[in-house]
C-alpha cells in the first residue's frame, strides 16, 4: 500500500512544492469522491420517493440502495484516506467513523433545535419577532403553569413509586422459588406501547351510566363494594393525574426491576453472609449493604425514569387529551403547535421541556461514562 512521501529534508532532490501539491491532491480526492458519491446516492433516493413503480419494489430497491451506497461510501472513504501516509490516515480516519452519525445528528437534531429556539422568538406566525414574550407568558399563564406542576407531580410519584416498588420486587423475588415466573410477568408490561397501555387503561376506567352495568374493571369492583360509579380520569385535581400516573409505574417498574436484579445479583454473596453471621437483620442488610452497593444502579434507572416522565405524552394524549387538568409539557406543546397554530408559544414549550429533559440527560450520561451504575 502506498505511504506518505518523505517528508521535507528526508532526502536530496527534494521538491516541497511537489510534495505539497501531492499532498493536497490526494486530500481533495479524499473528500471530493466520497462527496460524489454521495451525493449519487441522494439523487437516487429522491428518483425513488418520485417513482411510480410499486411500492414493495421501491421499499426492496431503497433498502438494497441505502445499505449498499453506506457500505460503497465507507469502503471508498477509508480506502482513500489510508493512501494519504499514516499521519493524515490518524486524523481523518474517525471522521469516516463518526462522520455520518454526526451528520445524520446535526440534520435531524441540531438543526431542527436551533430552528424551533429561533421560531420561539417570533409570534403564532413567525412573522413577528417578540423575543422573550413566549417565554414570559409559558411561565405566568395560570394554565401553563398547571402544566409544569403536572409534571412535577408524573416525576414525584410516577418515578418514585417505579423505582421503589422495582427495587423492593427485585429484592423479594430474589429469594423466590418462583423468580423468573414472577420477574416475566412484572416485565411484561414494557413489551407493550405507551398508547397501548393508554387503551387498556382506558377499559379499566371505563364508566357507564348508574344504572348501566360496568364494564371498566374498576368501577366493577367500586359499584360491586356500594360505590357510585365514578370517572376516575376526570376527577377533581390531582386525584386524575394520579390515575393516569399508575399506568406508567405499570410500565416502567418491571423496567426499573430487571436492572435491580442484575445489579443486587452482582453483590458478592460472601459479603451477605458475613453480615448474617455478624447479626445483622434483613433490614439492616438491605440499607447499610445492597443500597450503597448498587447505588449507582439506582441513580442511572431514577433518571432514566425522570426523563420518560418528562417526555410524557402518549397516555396523557390516548387518556384525557390534555382535557380536565391532565395537561402536561409535551401535550401542551402538541396543542399549541398544530391545534391552535401559535407556532411561537409552541416551540417555546419545546425549548423549555428542552431544557428540563438536558441536564438529566447530561449527568445520566456521566454516570454511564463513569461505570459507576456497574461497579
Amino acid at each position: 500500500m502506498a505511504q506518505l512521501d518523505q517528508a521535507p529534508g528526508s532526502g536530496s532532490g527534494f521538491n516541497p512544492l511537489e510534495w505539497l501539491g501531492s499532498q493536497l491532491g490526494r486530500l481533495v480526492v479524499s473528500v471530493l469522491v466520497p462527496g460524489v458519491l454521495f451525493v449519487v446516492l441522494w439523487q437516487g433516493f429522491i428518483f425513488l420517493r418520485d417513482s411510480e413503480a410499486p411500492q414493495y419494489l421501491i421499499a426492496i430497491i431503497a433498502i438494497v440502495w441505502g445499505v449498499g451506497g453506506a457500505a460503497a461510501l465507507y469502503f471508498v472513504s477509508n480506502w482513500i484516506i489510508e493512501r494519504l501516509g499514516p499521519e493524515w490516515t490518524r486524523r481523518l480516519q474517525p471522521f469516516v467513523f463518526v462522520g455520518p452519525a454526526m451528520a445524520i445528528l446535526a440534520w435531524y437534531l441540531a438543526i431542527p433545535t436551533l430552528r424551533t429556539l429561533w421560531l420561539s422568538f417570533f409570534d403564532r406566525t413567525s412573522d413577528n419577532f417578540i423575543f422573550l414574550d413566549n417565554y414570559i407568558d409559558i411561565f405566568t399563564d395560570p394554565n401553563l403553569i398547571v402544566v409544569f406542576r403536572n409534571n412535577l407531580l408524573w416525576i414525584v410519584f410516577g418515578a418514585s413509586l417505579s423505582v421503589i416498588l422495582g427495587l423492593l420486587i427485585a429484592v423479594l423475588a430474589d429469594r423466590s422459588r418462583y423468580e423468573s415466573l414472577a420477574k416475566s410477568l412484572i416485565f411484561l408490561p414494557m413489551a407493550i406501547s405507551f398508547v397501548g397501555a393508554g387503551v387498556i387503561w382506558n377499559f379499566i376506567y371505563e364508566v357507564k351510566d348508574i344504572s348501566a352495568p360496568q364494564i371498566g374493571l374498576l368501577n366493577a369492583i367500586w359499584v360491586g363494594l356500594g360505590g357510585e360509579p365514578q370517572a376516575w380520569t376526570a376527577l377533581l385535581q390531582p386525584w386524575n393525574n394520579l390515575f393516569l400516573i399508575i399506568i406508567v409505574v405499570w410500565l416502567q417498574t418491571g423496567y426499573a426491576m430487571v436492572l435491580f436484579s442484575a445489579a443486587i445479583k452482582g453483590i458478592p454473596g460472601d459479603l451477605i453472609e458475613a453480615a448474617r453471621v455478624d447479626g445483622a437483620t434483613e433490614v439492616q442488610i438491605f440499607f447499610r449493604i445492597m443500597i450503597p452497593y448498587i447505588w449507582g444502579t439506582i441513580i442511572t434507572v431514577a433518571t432514566t425514569i425522570v426523563i420518560f416522565t418528562l417526555k410524557i405524552f402518549d397516555i396523557v394524549l390516548v387518556m384525557t387529551g390534555g382535557r380536565f387538568g391532565t395537561e402536561v409539557i409535551a401535550t401542551a406543546f402538541y396543542r399549541q403547535n398544530f391545534t391552535n397554530r401559535n407556532f411561537g408559544l409552541g416551540s417555546a414549550i419545546a425549548i423549555v421541556l428542552l431544557l428540563l429533559v438536558v441536564p438529566v440527560m447530561i449527568y445520566n450520561l456521566r454516570k454511564f461514562g463513569e461505570e459507576e451504575a456497574f461497579e
